[in-house]
């Protein structure tokens, strides 16, 4: 999903509901804080929507705009209408949404989540897929690995739970940093190269 496909849905959900602001979770709300978001982190067709007007218009969304819907038979994505207990969240996630309104959104705003509250979410939810759109903003330099701990130590969890994600995060970094480590070695052996490329020719024939 793209961010013009995301603000398709917020249009839509205003539409049908009456409402004019749309929290956005899940990895779609990626697309509030960065548009052109690498395509990696783009690959679910659904948008987790809830008002924070009402928790029945997330069965409106879904009944209209939902998965099978002709909206979805249409455009090849839809709205997944949630409620606001579905991500687990830290604390002051709400002061930190980031609005998406245009032209394209309607009458209706898109209040993503904050890269790193969406991060934490994810952590804690921890299916594969969640942990391969976390390695995805680490390779990709989106998030800060000191406030994701930070917004962690923030999350109403239990001490067991708390511990698991933390483990969880140490395991993602560890595989993220070797995955990276081939590629920042050739950038050395290449500059190491350049440079010997370089003094040989001498500094007066460039």
């Amino acid at each position: 999903m793209h961010r013009q496909q995301l603000e398709h849905i917020i249009r839509a959900s205003a539409g049908i509901t009456g409402a004019t602001e749309f929290v956005i979770i899940g990895s779609q709300a990626v697309l509030g804080q960065f548009p052109q978001a690498p395509a990696e982190l783009l690959v679910s067709i659904e948008a987790d929507v809830f008002t924070l007007r009402n928790p029945a218009d997330s069965d409106l969304i879904d009944g209209s705009i939902g998965e099978g819907s002709p909206f979805h038979q249409t455009f090849g994505y839809y709205a997944h209408g949630v409620s606001q207990e579905t991500a687990v969240l830290p604390a002051g996630w709400r002061e930190r949404l980031v609005p998406v309104h245009n032209e394209n959104t309607g009458g209706g705003t898109g209040l993503c989540l904050e890269i790193h509250d969406l991060a934490v979410s994810k952590l804690v939810a921890g299916r594969e897929k969640d942990i391969d759109f976390l390695n995805g903003l680490l390779r990709h330099s989106l998030m800060q690995v000191p406030i994701l701990r930070e917004r962690l130590a923030q999350t109403a969890l239990t001490p067991d739970r708390l511990a698991t994600c933390q483990a969880r995060l140490d395991r993602l970094i560890k595989a993220t940093s070797a995955l990276l480590k081939p590629s920042m070695t050739a950038l050395v052996r290449l500059t190491a190269e350049g440079v010997g490329q370089h003094l040989e020719g001498g500094f007066g024939n460039s």
